[in-house]
């Protein structure tokens, strides 16, 4: 286990921008209230934030240096939809990206984020739009919060062509998926050949998710960590964190 450490100030302005930080920071020392109609903070949460961006830097760091060989954090608040100057969506901090930065800060140079939360990672989309060294992959139902990700959405610049986006219609499963996965994800990554793989694993596409609308099931998740497990092997030498 790793404990939920804070972040230094230039680890999250590798993907914040240097503004957002120290303002959010601050606002989130003044007590309880709304950074935006759906993320709020009481006063525990600036230690939750910054200790699940920390925490993620740490456990990211370990698996690249072979100590482990899988991560999964569970922490809140998430972070997919932090962009690099906004908290939204209950996230105050881009965790996944903030992990993603530290492993090319230590010198990985390709990178797949795998995003299969119910709603779109706008986020993570936003901070690597133009990084053709992170490879963003969101399968998310469309449409819903936040109202971003159409297939159109594919980067920009030296970044056009490593943002895909899968948006799913409502009671879209397991079958679905998993060809997605087969046809797309699996010969994506062939080509891009990552050294790690992170994953953004939001499991309101459950079907029993009252909030969702789509119809994955355990064995539908268990699909996607098993594919993800062996594009992990062929290429990132097993290196996969949720």
């Amino acid at each position: 286990t790793f404990p939920a450490r804070a972040p230094t100030a230039p680890e999250l302005e590798r993907v914040h921008d240097p503004k957002f930080v120290p303002r959010v920071i601050e606002a989130l020392a003044g007590g309880t209230a709304y950074l935006d109609p759906d993320t709020y903070f009481s006063p525990g949460s600036a230690a939750a934030a910054l200790g699940a961006a920390g925490g993620c830097i740490d456990a990211a760091s370990a698996l690249r240096r072979g100590e482990i060989d899988l991560a999964f954090g569970l922490h809140r608040p998430p972070g997919h939809h932090a962009t690099r100057g906004t908290a939204m969506g209950f996230c105050i901090f881009n965790n996944i990206a903030v992990a993603a930065a530290a492993l090319r800060a230590e010198g990985l140079e390709r990178i797949l984020i795998f995003d299969f939360d119910v709603h779109h990672g706008n986020g993570t989309q936003d901070i690597f739009w133009s990084d053709p060294r992170v490879m963003f992959i969101s399968f998310h139902l469309w449409p819903h919060y936040p109202g971003s990700g159409p297939c159109e959405e594919t980067g920009r610049g030296e970044g056009d062509g490593y943002t895909v986006n899968v948006p799913f219609p409502h009671g879209t499963g397991n079958a679905e998926y998993r060809l997605a996965v087969e046809r797309l994800v699996e010969p994506l990554a062939d080509r891009f050949r990552p050294e790690a793989v992170l994953v953004s694993a939001g499991y309101d596409g459950h079907r029993d998710d009252p909030l969702g609308g789509l119809a994955l099931d355990e064995e539908g998740y268990r699909m996607l960590g098993a594919r993800l497990r062996r594009i992990a092997d062929r290429h990132a030498g097993g290196k996969l964190m949720f």
